[in-house]
């Protein structure tokens, strides 16, 4: 339970809510989310330490990973089905 309320929970939902933001705000096209999460995750994980090394890279590809599955996520929870095709409609 310690860990759901650490600082690299935090980092996970502030990217990806930062990412769900920029998705609505400007249309920006599904293939353009991913690029844009692994900078902001570097971006973050580079300002949260203060230093850039290949250890921090990692952690900031891995803040954008879990951005990009949680932006997903609520992505396809919040849009409606079709009865004929159960892919999401957009």
């Amino acid at each position: 339970m310690e860990t759901l309320m650490g600082m690299e929970f935090t980092a996970y939902v502030g990217l990806a809510v930062l990412l769900f933001a920029i998705r609505q705000a400007t249309g920006i096209h599904n293939r353009y989310i991913p690029i844009t999460a692994v900078v902001l995750g570097i971006a973050f994980a580079m300002f949260e330490y203060k230093d850039f090394t290949f250890d921090i890279f990692l952690i900031g590809l891995k803040y954008a990973l879990y951005g990009v599955g949680t932006v997903a996520t609520i992505k396809y929870t919040l849009t409606k089905t079709d009865k004929g095709n159960p892919r999401a409609v957009e």
